[in-house]
């Protein structure tokens, strides 16, 4: 009997950690093998603390972009006013060279004037002229104008300007005489030349309309 007391008396203790009584074991927290153990949380990429960001490139590439755009478009405008001027100076000095090469043929009228006024004569004057006259061919040759060929010439409208009409001899519509040279600029009328153009006789004239009645 004081066996089956003591043994009564001292029940069996359950272990540590042991079966719960619907027999599954409690997970211990932070014991190794859990799966319920939480991943470390990773830190966002930061920018690189030794060179400018990308944002910052940009930014600067642009200001240069600007800024050479602003200077090419200074330098544009500049060019174009530079432009303008250089051509109202061509402009105004186009005729230039003309009036340089007719400088002389205005001393050569001077000279011809004096030596006139000394001499007292009418020859020496006219030579004079005429050398004046050539001078003043020259020059204008030089610059591409020339004398319209009319004395002798055909009539032609595109560069003779008819006055007048006279009976001639020669040929008609053959120019007889010339009121006024005509001249051309480089193969461009000027001015024509004023002319009188000649025509048949009248009795000549009579002899054609005769024959033409005839047949």
């Amino acid at each position: 009997m004081a066996d089956e007391d003591a043994a009564g008396s001292n029940p069996k203790q359950p272990p540590a950690n042991g079966p719960v009584a619907n027999g599954a074991a409690e997970p211990v927290p932070g014991a190794a093998g859990s799966d319920t153990m939480a991943a470390p949380t990773p830190k966002p990429p930061q920018a690189s603390e030794t060179g400018p960001s990308e944002l910052e490139q940009l930014r600067s590439e642009l200001a240069a972009t600007k800024d050479r755009w602003l200077r090419e478009r200074a330098e544009l405008e500049n060019f174009k006013k530079r432009l303008v001027r250089e051509k109202a100076e061509a402009l105004r000095f186009a005729n230039e060279g003309l009036l340089r090469d007719l400088l002389p043929v205005i001393d050569n009228l001077h000279r011809a004037v004096e030596h006139g006024r000394a001499s007292r004569e009418v020859d020496p004057i006219i030579e004079g002229v005429e050398l004046v006259l050539r001078s003043f061919t020259e020059a204008l040759g030089r610059h591409g104008v020339q004398v319209v060929e009319a004395r002798g010439q055909r009539f032609d409208p595109s560069h003779h300007e008819a006055i007048g009409h006279v009976e001639s001899e020669q040929p008609p519509n053959t120019v007889v005489d010339e009121h006024q040279r005509g001249y051309t600029l480089h193969d461009r009328l000027l001015r024509p030349a004023l002319v009188t153009v000649g025509k048949a006789p009248a009795a000549e004239r009579a002899d054609v309309e005769k024959t033409d009645d005839d047949d």
